[in-house]
C-alpha cells in the first residue's frame, strides 16, 4: 500500500502543471500549459496494470499516472487485449477532454467521478483530432478501452468502477480520501 501512496504523490506533483494531455487528452483547464508541441512519436512501452472491477465485470489497466503517461495514453498503440484497458489518473476533477490523435484503434472512454461513478461513455474514432469533452466537471478518472466494450460487458452510466485495493480515491490518494480523512 506504501508503494500506492508514493505513486500517488508522484502523480499529484506530476500532474499540478498539465494542460493538454493524453491519447491526447485535456487536463484541467486552470493548469493551462500545452504540451502539444512534444507530442510523442511512438507507442509507450506496456504501463503498470491494475484489476478494476466495473460492476461485475474485471478488467486489466494500464495505468498512466505521470504528464508524459497520461499524454502518450493509447497512441500508436495497434492492438488491445478484450479486457485490457488505460485508467487515467488527475490529481484534480476537471471536464476532460480527449481526442484520438496518432491513435489507430477505435476507442471507447467512460469519463468517472471521484467516487468511481461512470458519469458517461463515449465513443472515440481513431486519429479523430475533434475533442469528445465530458459535460460534467468532476472527471478524475478515465478508462479506454476497445470501442463497444463497455456495451458488450452491459458497463453502463451510473456504475462504479473499483480496484483490487478498495475505491479508486483509496488506491491512488491513501486515508485522505477516507471519509474522515483530510484531502
Amino acid at each position: 500500500m506504501k508503494r500506492w501512496r508514493i505513486l500517488a504523490v508522484g502523480l499529484v506533483a506530476t500532474l499540478l502543471g498539465v494542460g493538454v494531455v493524453g491519447c491526447r487528452k485535456a487536463a484541467p483547464e486552470a493548469a493551462g500549459t500545452e504540451l502539444e508541441p512534444d507530442l510523442p512519436a511512438a507507442a509507450q512501452p506496456k504501463l503498470q496494470t491494475l484489476n478494476l472491477w466495473l460492476g461485475a465485470e474485471e478488467m486489466v489497466a494500464e495505468l498512466a499516472l505521470t504528464a508524459r503517461q497520461v499524454q502518450t495514453g493509447m497512441m500508436f498503440r495497434t492492438n488491445l487485449a478484450e479486457n485490457a484497458g488505460m485508467l487515467f489518473v488527475f490529481s484534480v476533477p476537471h471536464r476532460a477532454s480527449f481526442w484520438m490523435k496518432n491513435c489507430p484503434l477505435p476507442l471507447s472512454a467512460a469519463y468517472l467521478d471521484p467516487e468511481g461513478v461512470i458519469l458517461e461513455i463515449h465513443d472515440l474514432q481513431p486519429h479523430n483530432t475533434n475533442p469528445v469533452a465530458a459535460s460534467s466537471e468532476r472527471v478524475q478518472f478515465v478508462i479506454e478501452a476497445n470501442q463497444g466494450w463497455f456495451q458488450r460487458h452491459q458497463v453502463k452510466e451510473g456504475m462504479v468502477v473499483r480496484t483490487e485495493h478498495g475505491t479508486l480515491l483509496e488506491t491512488f490518494f491513501g486515508n485522505a480520501a477516507k471519509p474522515g480523512g483530510r484531502r
